[in-house]
């Protein structure tokens, strides 16, 4: 791996963005996380107020990036095999043949995935995690790569469910989408464009190279003492100065929180056109790592404490290498 291949590939990323810029407005940040995803393999949860353009930026990505995709709307009468599919009986050769359902794309839109029920929470589950989906007794590999990005209303919005936990440990991000300001508001008034206009500027060699790529970033041993530190401070904070956080944090972060943090700040290294990772890759990607894995207590909803703000504290206190 040498810096010329860094630059020569994560310039065809920045293609990739400037593409999807031509209908999205504004979610700069919003976008270069969903690029971070991509490059890690990992699978992402968008929360937001519909109309924030959830969708829209998951259509655009996918159609400029060249890869299969399909669209989930989750509802609660969903049932599994509407995701991975079903047995049929097939007449003309008197026996059962499988009837592939949406999850087999390289790219899955779950639309609204927390109106959807708990079984069909489990069957999406194992095609993330192990990259594979069971129908019947038959078991069938998903093509790569395979992400699932996933959009959430707020859970105070009527008709939804909370996912589980172990589902949500999952997505290697959560992103946050907030309403556009004002001047991009204004643009999207000027603009309005169509995801159709949207060509492929990226095709799949070319995003499974950058994956292998972001593999080899350098990370150095102090680098992953800091990325443990980081993940033990939400654990056990009395043990970095920080035992206000107690009374807030019920359960810490998973070791799955720790690799998401090594591998995602290598990938933010590669965007940077950089071969080695800085303690400054490690915090742009701490927030929509860990805000979904921390658990808080009643005290921290009854005062109105979020994680962001826990990680906040614990990026200013554990000791920057």
């Amino acid at each position: 791996m040498t810096d010329t291949t860094i630059t020569e590939q994560s310039a065809a990323f920045q293609k990739l963005t400037d593409e999807v810029g031509k209908v999205i407005i504004g979610q700069h940040d919003t976008i270069h996380y969903m690029l971070l995803g991509i490059l890690c393999d990992g699978h992402i949860l968008l929360e937001g107020v519909p109309g924030v353009a959830k969708t829209t930026m998951i259509k655009a990505l996918t159609k400029a990036m060249g890869l299969s995709f399909k669209r989930i709307q989750f509802t609660p009468d969903l049932l599994p095999s509407d995701l991975i599919g079903t047995p049929i009986y097939n007449q003309k050769i008197a026996d059962f043949e499988i009837k592939q359902g949406p999850i087999f794309a390289n790219l899955i839109l779950a639309d609204e995935i927390n109106r959807a029920p708990a079984k069909v929470q489990a069957a999406l589950l194992e095609a993330m995690q192990e990259h594979q989906v069971t129908i019947g007794s038959t078991t069938f590999m998903l093509d790569r790569p395979f992400l699932v990005f996933a959009t959430q209303n707020p859970l105070e919005q009527e008709g939804t469910y909370r996912l589980p936990e172990a589902q949500v440990d999952r997505f290697m991000f959560k992103l946050l989408i907030h309403y556009p300001s004002p001047q991009d508001e204004k643009e999207i008034l000027r603009r309005d464009r169509d995801v159709d206009e949207i060509k492929p500027v990226l095709d799949k060699e070319t995003l499974l190279a950058a994956q292998k790529t972001v593999d080899q970033i350098y990370c150095d041993e102090k680098i992953l003492d800091y990325i443990v530190s980081l993940a033990f401070a939400t654990r056990a904070p009395q043990n970095y100065g920080l035992e206000e956080l107690r009374k807030y944090i019920l359960y810490g972060v998973s070791p799955r929180a720790t690799l998401a943090l090594h591998k995602a700040s290598r990938a933010h290294a590669f965007l940077k056109k950089r071969t080695f990772v800085t303690p400054d890759d490690v915090k742009a990607v701490a927030l929509p790592i860990l805000r979904h894995r921390i658990v808080l207590t009643v005290d921290a909803e009854a005062e109105n404490i979020t994680p962001d703000i826990l990680i906040k504290k614990i990026l200013l206190t554990v000791p920057t290498p």
